[in-house]
């Protein structure tokens, strides 16, 4: 088992991640994690473990674990927006055909504010590109 096992585990948490050395199968023939630094995703920030010196290959292997998950972030998030937009189409469909009068007055207001306010993003940001481009 231990010939597959990695060098290194990160326990993903929202920000980031723990980060442990995954130490082989020892006496007792367990496996055992030894943290050795926490790591912040979005400000890229890495600290090591209480008195622990992260060498070059801990930083390395971290380093190449953050820019992996962040090309995976932005996958899930752009996957997220096309199930967004899937969504909107399933509660035209859903208002159009099946909803109640006492379900629209539910959902109504919320859905027209969001709406709206993704529009007027959506316009500025475009609006925004175009000025870029003619400039």
């Amino acid at each position: 088992m231990t010939g597959d096992l990695p060098e290194y585990f990160f326990r993903v948490r929202e920000n980031g991640a723990f980060v442990f050395r995954v130490e082989p199968e020892n006496r007792m023939r367990r496996l055992e994690f030894d943290q050795i630094a926490a790591v912040n995703i979005r400000n890229g920030e890495v600290k090591p473990h209480g008195d622990r010196q992260l060498s070059q290959a801990d930083l390395d292997a971290i380093r190449d674990w953050m820019a992996e998950r962040r090309e995976v972030l932005a996958q899930r998030d752009i996957d997220d927006i096309h199930r967004a937009v899937d969504h909107l189409s399933l509660t035209a469909h859903w208002a159009q055909t099946r909803a109640t009068d006492d379900q629209l007055d539910a959902v109504t207001d919320r859905l027209l504010l969001a709406m709206h306010d993704l529009r007027t993003v959506l316009i500025r940001k475009r609006a925004d590109r175009l000025g870029r481009d003619d400039g």
